[in-house]
């Protein structure tokens, strides 16, 4: 096929696969398949929930019918409409377990989505993170047994991880570098001179798929493992009364110094992806020790800011239970409307044990969205009358930055700055 004949399929329009079937659409006939009907009803009218694309240009590029032999975008939940493409790109979520175990449910669903209208001559390309081996060990069987077709015969395959960084508008899909490989040497240059129509900053082919799956999952374990050790770092400072962030920017000043900080570590990425790469460790017989450390040290941040936080309101002798305490943000990340694996839940939790009365205010987060994965009630308009306990700042939102917050605490009461962003002439405490 010649790129001009290809008719694309993003499968999953969600904070991956939305901005990627917007940017091929200005050059291909695309069609993204979601099974999240509402979504496709908001994606339809020109409504992007996640935020990651501007109305303007998603109402530019969506049409009401499958785009034929033309530029454009049709959002649909039935598996029929894509039945003509010949590129399928599968961006659906990669989850973990209540175990920590990856969860490929969502791939094997996509895989067999795909396998249905799969023929001669296609290609399908995952950019779902996962441990080396999933696609071509994992996937490939079931397109091979609902299609009846068989790999590197009759279809090809590739993996091209994505990285998106949700909220970020300054590296957006096509200003980061990309990885690609495919499963023939014919495939690779195929796939790649696909992706290099739409990413500016360029391509990288990788040898083979496994690279590619692996160069990934590592992208995410290292940042853990840094930010894992900033955050052992916050707790040894922090027995020695001193602030880690003039610690860090002291030591910033060193050319090579790497810029992390402490916090809590959620999301669908980096709280994620370290798992799958120890699972397949372990099962080659691997037991990684530095991967889990840090894994397990940062999933319990949340468990001690809580008790930071509590601990700071007996020293300043405001009573625990019953406080009213607001607690701003629930979302991953700042300016970003995700709210999927946050560990702020874990800081709620902690805090709602010993008995306070929470407030928790996010202007970005959506409250259904909120109370339908953890079952926690959020407002996103904050009274202006009311005063509180304590507060403490969760998430870096640029609504909360520029708020003068001694206003809203009752005298007395703590400030405490999980992120550190905030004056540090307000706050009781931080991380």
């Amino acid at each position: 096929m010649e790129n001009s004949s290809y008719c694309i399929s993003v499968i999953g329009l969600g904070y991956v696969g939305l901005p990627l079937a917007v940017e091929f659409s200005k050059y291909y006939p695309v069609v993204g398949f979601d099974i999240n009907k509402k979504r496709i009803g908001e994606l339809q009218s020109g409504m992007d929930i996640t935020l990651e694309v501007e109305e303007p240009l998603l109402q530019s590029v969506i049409r009401q019918e499958v785009p034929s032999g033309n530029n454009g975008l049709y959002c649909t939940d039935v598996t029929d409409n894509i039945s003509k493409c010949n590129v399928y790109i599968i961006t659906v979520p990669t989850p973990v377990d209540k175990n920590n175990r990856p969860d490929l449910t969502p791939l094997y669903k996509a895989s067999e989505t795909v396998g249905k209208v799969l023929k001669k001559g296609d290609m399908v390309v995952y950019e779902s993170t996962v441990y080396p081996g999933v696609t071509e060990d994992e996937c490939v069987p079931v397109l091979e047994k609902v299609s009846g077709l068989k790999f590197n015969t009759d279809f090809f395959c590739g993996y091209s991880p994505e990285r998106i960084n949700p909220g970020d508008k300054l590296h957006t899909v096509a200003k980061i570098k990309k990885i690609t490989s495919g499963s023939t040497p014919e495939a690779a240059t195929r796939i790649d001179d696909l992706y290099k129509t739409i990413i500016t900053a360029g391509t990288h082919k990788a040898p083979s798929i496994k690279v590619a799956e692996a160069a990934k999952v590592i992208e995410n374990s290292q940042r853990d493992i840094n930010i894992a050790f900033v955050n052992e770092l916050a707790k040894i400072f922090n027995r020695l009364d001193i602030d880690t962030h003039e610690v860090l920017e002291a030591s910033a000043t060193k050319w090579n110094f790497l810029p992390f900080k402490p916090g809590l570590v959620g999301g669908h990425c980096i709280g994620v992806d370290p798992y799958y790469l120890a699972q397949k460790a372990q099962e080659v017989g691997y037991h990684p020790e530095i991967i889990l450390a840090g894994r397990r040290l940062n999933d319990g941040m949340g468990l001690y800011i809580a008790h930071e936080i509590v601990k700071l309101m007996i020293k300043n002798d405001v009573p625990v239970k019953g406080a009213n305490i607001l607690l701003l943000g629930i979302t991953f990340k700042e300016n970003c409307p995700d709210v999927r694996n946050t560990r702020v839940v874990d800081i709620i939790k902690e805090l709602v044990a010993y008995g306070v009365d929470l407030t928790i205010y996010d202007p970005w987060a959506k409250a259904e969205d909120v109370a339908h994965e953890y079952g926690i009630d959020i407002i996103t308009t904050l009274p202006e009358e009311q005063i509180f306990d304590s507060i403490v700042l969760a998430v870096a939102h640029k609504d909360f930055t520029g708020t003068d917050w001694k206003k809203k605490v009752k005298t007395g009461g703590i400030i405490y700055d999980i992120k550190g962003c905030l004056d540090k002439e307000i706050v009781s405490g931080r991380l």
